[in-house]
């Protein structure tokens, strides 16, 4: 079988059993207590974590779940998604990519901005993960909202397939990035595994 067909296959199933799993992922998903109802609640920008601070440093090596899907319907996550985009792009962070235990949220949700789509805009993506990375890898500098002052090289990968529920229909969708969005894909999903950049430069 020639390599190209054999990946496609084997990509194709990749895709059937990560759709299984994402859908009993996000059912069986812990509910929102009443202290991420109050985080996501507040009013104005939300506060960033950082590792300079100890409470702080055990949200960020926290490993994250998902959300469920009840959660994804209601008015409360298009607040945090607009909250999050809004804390991200505000001239205090002016950042391109920022992530649930950045806000305080130990859920797996991240803000990127799409510098591969027209207008370069911020997109959420609620249960995220990465399910492909490419063996070709870019290395460039890394800075991050939680590490303040602090910046070095990190080597991703060139191409990721992203995995996440579509919020509107709250299917499983599958999405292939390259380039610098991979980048930042990559480095918000690591929050997601309690992984900061500065474990990978």
């Amino acid at each position: 079988m020639k390599t190209g067909i054999k990946n496609f296959i084997m990509m194709a199933l990749l895709s059937s059993v990560l759709s299984a799993v994402c859908g009993c992922v996000a059912g069986n998903a812990p509910r929102l207590s009443g202290a991420e109802k109050g985080i996501i609640d507040a009013d104005g920008i939300m506060r960033v974590l950082s590792i300079s601070d100890r409470k702080d440093s055990l949200v960020l090596r926290s490993k994250c779940v998902d959300f469920p899907k009840r959660a994804l319907r209601s008015e409360r996550f298009h607040r945090l998604a607009d909250r999050m985009v809004a804390t991200v792009t505000d001239s205090t962070q002016d950042g391109v990519g920022i992530a649930g235990p950045q806000v305080g949220l130990k859920r797996r949700v991240v803000a990127v901005q799409r510098f591969d789509k027209e207008g370069k805009p911020f997109e959420v993506y609620p249960n995220i993960r990465i399910v492909y990375r490419s063996e070709e890898t870019q290395t460039g500098p890394e800075g991050c909202l939680s590490v303040p002052d602090i910046y070095g090289n990190v080597e991703r990968s060139q191409t990721v397939v992203i995995s996440y529920i579509d919020i509107n229909t709250l299917k499983p969708v599958r999405d292939t990035v390259s380039g610098f969005t991979a980048v930042i894909f990559q480095h918000e999903t690591d929050h997601l595994d309690g992984i900061l950049f500065t474990d990978r430069m």
